[in-house]
């Protein structure tokens, strides 16, 4: 399996319940490294630039609301098969349907704030790390 690297996003909610190294020590336990950290509270506007692709569907402007009501905990995760292994550890979007003893499951309230958010393929994982982290931010461990 390839060392990739992808985007995890502790949201507003997860930040609110101080469940951050909860969260982080479940990526590490887990293979993952944190190669990169942002402490951040995006403004609409930047929440709006992130979530571009979502634009025009119905759920975009609370999204965006959401996502900049609080502070955020941006991070690049390092590690083998990292897109996928961390989209398993975030569980399903809607809590309901997450398993058991996943990020989600064990954190999130809704779907709307649903506790963390990760890169759903490689290409889009580059595209949200440049968001965040400029090169020289990141600090690979291998």
């Amino acid at each position: 399996m390839p060392v990739q690297r992808t985007l995890s996003i502790i949201k507003p909610d997860a930040v609110g319940k101080n469940v951050v190294g909860d969260i982080i020590r479940r990526f590490e336990e887990n293979g993952l490294s944190v190669i990169g950290t942002r402490l951040t509270h995006l403004s609409a506007a930047e929440a709006g630039r992130f979530y571009a692709v979502h634009e025009g569907r119905p759920f975009y402007n609370d999204l965006c609301a959401f996502m900049s009501s609080g502070p955020v905990l941006a991070m690049v995760l390092e590690g083998q098969n990292a897109v996928v292994l961390n989209r398993q550890l975030m569980g399903a979007t809607n809590p309901k349907e997450a398993e058991a003893g996943t990020i989600r499951a064990d954190h999130a309230d809704s779907i709307d704030a649903n506790a963390v958010h990760g890169s759903d393929s490689e290409e889009n994982a580059a595209i949200e790390i440049s968001f965040f982290f400029a090169a020289l931010d990141l600090h690979s461990r291998g």
